[in-house]
């Protein structure tokens, strides 16, 4: 075998096992299934031209035994006429016809033994179609059964081609969910150490601490402010309570009963001298 036979072979091969593979059976059952029946009725077709043919011949054959009546009819008019020629023509005549007649009896003979011979050959067509098609719709039916029960073990298994794109359609989402997950949690570690700056700040790292000095300065201030202004308003409450107790006691004591009369200058003179050591 040369290198072109041998690499014809393997094309060939090849092409062979591919066209296998993507074969479908039950189109291929159908469409032998649809040549039969066009062979049977090319078989049906022929008959039916044998017998228009043989048909033909036959009218053909009626006509010409029509004629040898009547060119026999005219042989006898002849001889009671006395007209022996015309007589002897007629006959001539009749022979002529009969000697077609004899051919065409041969040619139709003929034509009805292949027209038996080709209904013979339709039945038995038409009985193996029969059988073939109930042989087709069986394979079918086991094929159709044979693929549902391939795909349901494919899915249960998950050995089918789909399930094994679905599993690593599913691996691929599981990856980039979990990348951006790390993703996101860098993100969020490196913006909390303030690793990340914001891109629509354009202040300098420098003007940002010296902003946060700047600010906390200003809380303590205005915390020193609100400590003050509260102790103040706590002295101010707390000495108006006291001079309010004092001047109660005092009104009390001087409108008390059971004291007794006192010396007008003798208070007086007290009264100074407290004046006294209060300048």
């Amino acid at each position: 075998m040369g290198i072109l036979s041998r690499a014809s072979y393997v094309i060939r091969s090849k092409v062979n096992a591919v066209l296998n593979r993507s074969e479908d059976p039950t189109e291929t059952l159908d469409y032998s299934y649809e040549q039969l029946r066009d062979e049977l009725q090319d078989v049906k077709q022929g008959i039916a031209d044998l017998t228009t043919q043989k048909k033909r011949l036959e009218i053909q054959k009626r006509r010409l035994e029509e004629n040898v009546e009547k060119h026999n009819d005219q042989a006898r008019q002849a001889v009671e006429q006395d007209r022996d020629d015309l007589a002897r023509k007629a006959l001539e005549k009749k022979k002529q016809k009969m000697s077609q007649i004899e051919e065409l009896d041969g040619q139709i003979a003929q034509l009805q033994s292949q027209q038996d011979q080709l209904v013979e050959q339709k039945d038995e067509l038409q009985r193996q179609i029969e059988q073939f098609r109930t042989k087709k719709e069986t394979m079918k039916a086991r094929h159709e059964a044979a693929k549902a029960s391939v795909r349901v073990n494919e899915a249960m298994t998950g050995a089918g081609e789909e399930m094994e794109d679905v599993s690593r359609a599913i691996e691929r989402a599981e990856e980039r969910t979990e990348d951006m997950e790390a993703r996101s949690q860098a993100m969020d570690e490196l913006r909390e150490e303030g690793a990340l700056e914001n891109q629509l700040d354009d202040r300098s790292q420098l003007d940002k601490e010296l902003d946060e000095l700047q600010q906390d300065g200003e809380v303590d201030a205005e915390l020193d402010t609100l400590k003050a202004e509260m102790g103040e308003g706590g002295a101010t409450d707390d000495a108006d309570d006291a001079s309010e107790a004092v001047e109660t006691e005092l009104e009390a004591e001087l409108e008390d009963d059971t004291v007794g009369s006192v010396d007008d200058s003798e208070v007086e003179a007290e009264l100074d001298e407290l004046k006294d050591e209060e300048t």
